[in-house]
Formats: structure tokens, sequence, C-alpha cells
């Protein structure tokens, strides 16, 4: 194979555009909004909220409240939430609780600022949220690698800045593609990525949480210390339990990566999609890829269809690995392979293979760009025939007559290997037994109306759920979800509403989307 260059690892690993979206962690009717305390104190007394932290509060008309109140989507700029409560402590944590408590103030929660649905914006128009105190967790980011080789990161670290530190000091842990997603979202919603097949989901080395809970309290919460919200932090989504304030990990030794990507011309997507769905999940464990088929009007001659993944094994044995996927998907029309640390794998990865981690961000001085987007997903557990690869292919052609649209279509990510070899109940990600998640995207101009793009996404959804059914990934959130409880979590949402109903007496979070 040829050495792919920066510019051909980033197009077609999908790095750019739409298929970076990684990962967050909905209209339908919220829960009702009652704080621990029955009755409001009076008026929010947020001159005592501000002198009461370490860190920085944010309030319309403050000089910083524009720039402290956006998400990574702009399409949800337009919220303006009551105050940011960007904390640099627990004790900050704990203290925006109490106060939300006392006077009867909606709380949104916010990591990274990626929650499809708006939901951390703290009120956007159509989120089903209200304008809220936003807890924002990205001033704690500290990163420490301990002589056991667990590492404390602080709830607000991005992906960015986890791989550059623990990579460089040799250590690993299994994420998403997305610099700027958050390592807590990801990792409360289960946490899907590149390394999944081999090292299992980023909550299956998850071993302590740190969290703020309704009571106003830092609890900290492990597989003997508080063991059901440790479960349930382990793949129940974000937004309902509490607030986390840091995560520990058990690390793995930083592995040699083989990033490898293929390319087919349109007319080979059936043959492609059918090969790549009986291959990609039961290869060899060290093996992780991704099929996205995409559109729009940087696809100038034919939708593009693109495999991309890594490989953990020796580099001379990945042409073996592929060879059964190759003969009966057919030759592509292009391909290549390059050999990378694990750290600088994962910042090519990430778009940020000559950034410094510093400006691996779309804050003011970073390098990376915000651009709105729709998505919804799919958690399959078999494999699409015919008559369901054709309606796939029809949706992928669809997306370039979609005025606005800058690239829409589906990415399907391969599931088994490590995270097949934990029961469904052992976490609260119940998806194990699953072939794969997919993900279907719409990215469009800034400021363009959503609406034809949430229909685009859905639609595509809806055109494959006579297969797939209607099993989601909760970090790829969706409001029109029917029941969002029984697509994200299966038979563990009820187990998830008792954990919710012990710890969150009052129904302080009130997030759509309940269990």
């Amino acid at each position: 194979m040829t050495t792919l260059s920066r510019r051909q690892a980033l197009s077609l690993a999908g790095v750019t555009g739409v298929a970076l979206i990684a990962a967050g962690c909905a209209p339908v009717t919220p829960r009702p909004s009652p704080s621990a305390s029955p009755t409001p104190a009076g008026p929010p007394d947020w001159p005592a909220l501000a002198a009461a932290i370490a860190g920085t509060l944010a309030r319309p008309g403050d000089a910083s409240y524009d720039v402290a109140k956006l998400t990574q989507n702009p399409r949800w700029d337009g919220a303006r939430p009551l105050g940011v409560l960007t904390a640099k402590t627990a004790a900050d944590v704990a203290a925006g609780v109490t106060f939300a408590s006392k006077y009867g103030v909606p709380i949104a929660l916010r990591a990274g600022g990626h929650s499809y649905p708006g939901y951390s914006a703290g009120g956007a128009p159509g989120t089903g949220v209200a304008p809220s105190l936003v807890i924002d967790a990205r001033g704690m980011s500290d990163i420490a690698l301990a002589a056991d080789n667990t590492v404390r990161i602080g709830a607000g670290a991005s992906l960015a800045q986890v791989y550059d530190a623990i990579g460089n000091k040799g250590r690993a842990i299994a994420g998403g593609s997305c610099a700027t997603v958050g390592i807590t979202g990801l990792t409360l919603g289960g946490g899907v990525g590149v390394l999944v097949r081999a090292y299992g989901l980023t909550c299956d080395s998850l071993t302590e949480v740190e969290i703020v809970t309704a009571d106003g309290k830092v609890r900290t919460a492990s597989a003997t210390s508080e063991p059901d919200l440790f479960w349930a932090c382990r793949g129940g989504g974000g937004g309902h339990l509490g607030v986390v304030t840091a995560l520990t990990f058990a690390t793995q030794p930083a592995p040699q990566v083989t990033m490898f990507s293929l390319s087919w011309h349109f007319a080979a997507a059936p043959a492609v999609v059918k090969a790549w769905q009986a291959w990609a999940p039961v290869a060899d464990r060290q093996l992780w890829s991704t099929l996205k088929l995409l559109n729009g009007p940087g696809y100038t001659t034919e939708p593009g269809v693109f495999v991309s993944g890594t490989w953990l094994g020796n580099p001379a044995a990945l042409s073996a690995q592929l060879a059964p996927f190759l003969a009966a998907a057919g030759p592509p029309k292009s391909q290549g392979s390059s050999r990378h640390d694990y750290r600088d794998a994962m910042m090519i990865y990430a778009g940020c293979a000559s950034v410094p981690v510093g400006q691996c961000n779309t804050a003011p001085g970073g390098k990376l760009t915000r651009a709105s987007f729709a998505a919804t997903s799919h958690v399959a557990y078999k494999p699409l025939d015919a008559t369901g690869i054709q309606a796939l292919m029809a949706k992928v052609t669809g997306a370039k007559s979609i005025a606005g649209m800058t690239e829409g279509g589906i990415s399907m990510d391969a599931l088994g290997g490590a995270v097949a070899s934990v029961s469904a109940d052992a976490t609260a990600f119940p998806h194990r037994s699953a072939l794969m998640t997919v993900q279907y995207t719409a990215t469009f101009e800034n400021g363009t109306a959503p609406a034809a793009f949430d229909e685009y996404v859905r639609g595509f959804r809806t055109a494959l759920s006579p297969q797939w059914g209607d099993g989601a990934y909760v970090n790829y959130a969706d409001a029109s979800l029917s029941h969002p409880d029984a697509s994200y979590f299966g038979d563990n949402a009820s187990r998830l509403a008792r954990v919710s109903a012990k710890y969150d007496k009052g129904g302080l979070f009130t997030q759509p989307q309940p269990w």
C-alpha cells in the first residue's frame, strides 16, 4: 500500500466535515421543574453565587457572556442562558447545584458542548430546555497520570487534551476521533471510537467518578463505593444524575497504530456495504473500521464511498486482514496506509496533526471551526439486506439536492470484539451484541434554517428502521425518538430510573429524555 499524506488521511478517514462529529454527550416534553427545595427562597442571588466560586459566572450583559454561552454547534447560538458558571473545582459545581436547588433555577450541564439536541446550550429555542444556569466543566481540565498507570482527568478535558497528555507518557485509552468532544460526555454515554474493538468502550476503562449529586454533595463512585451510581455513569448518558467533576481510568500501553483508508466508485456501494457488514464486526479485534457514504456539493462527480480504520497488529499483516473484505467488496479505486504512534494517530484523526494542542479547539485563538449540523443514529444488530442497501443509497444520493447542505450521509462504525465481551447489564450501555453504531449526519451553512437537515437525517433513520429497528446511541441523542429510554438503554432503562430516583429525589435535573 502507498503512504497516505496528512490530507488524504483526514479526507478518507472522514476527519473533516460531518464525520468528525463524534460524541455527546432532544422536542420532547421535559419533566416538571421541581427543585430539592419545594418553595424557592426568593429571587436568585446571582452576586452571592459569583462570590462563592473560584471559577467565573457570566451573566447576560457581561463582556464574557456571548462567548461563554456558545456550544460546538452554531445552530444553538440563539440560546440565552440565565448564566454560565465555568467551574474550576468540585466546590464550584456544588455551589451551583445548591444555588439552583435553593432558588428553583433550571440547570443545564456542559462538558464538551456537543449535545446534539442542544440541551447543553441552556435554553436555545426548539430544544425543550428552559433558560437555565449552565454549569460548564471546561474550567476543570487537569490530567494526572498516577504511578499505577491510572489517569485522573478533569471533567472539562477534551479528547485532544487527553490524547496529548497520556500519549506523550506512553499510555492510551479508547475514545472517539473528534478533538473537541469532552471526555465526560463520551464516557457517560458509553464511548465508541477508533480503538473500541481492541480496548472496549471508553466507559469500560472507567474506575472511579467524582460527581456532585442533586443534594450538593461531592461523591466518589466506583465498583465498591456508590456502585449503583457508578454503574449508571458507565453508559447511562449525562444530564440526569449529577454533575461529573473528574474521572479516573485504567490505561493501556500506548500502541503503534496503522491507519488505513480505501475508497470506491459509488456504483460499487452495494457490494462494499454488503461485504463490510459481514466482515467488520467479526474481524480480528485489533482491527476497527468505519464505512462512510457521503454526498454534497464537494462531491462533483459522484457520492463518496470510504472505509477507514485502525490496525494494532503487525503492519505486515494488514493486507491479510483486509483480504476477505476486498475479495467480496471488489477492488477499491484508491487505498493507502500509514504507521503512527498512538498520540500522533489520535491527533491526525482529530484534524490537529500540525496544530499545537492548545489551539486544537474552536475557542477564540483556536484553529478549528464550528459547523452547524443535524444528526441522529441507529444501533444495528443485523446487516441490511439488498432492499435496505438500496434505500441507503437513495438517501445518500438525495443529500446533494438539499439547498444549503454542505455534506450529508451515513457513517457505520464497527462494534464486536472487546465490546461484545461484556454483558449487556454489566454497565448501563446495553448494546453489547450489536454489530455497529450508525450515525446519520448533515452539515449545513451557518445561519440556515435547520428543518430540512433534521428532516433529512431523521428520514434516513426512518428509511432503515424496518430493518434496524429503534435502537439508538445516547451520545447521538435525537429529540424526535418516540421511546428514547428504550432506544438508548433497552432493558437497563428501569434500573437507571431507580438510580435516578435514589440520587435526585426532588427532580432537580430536568434535561429532556429521562429514563
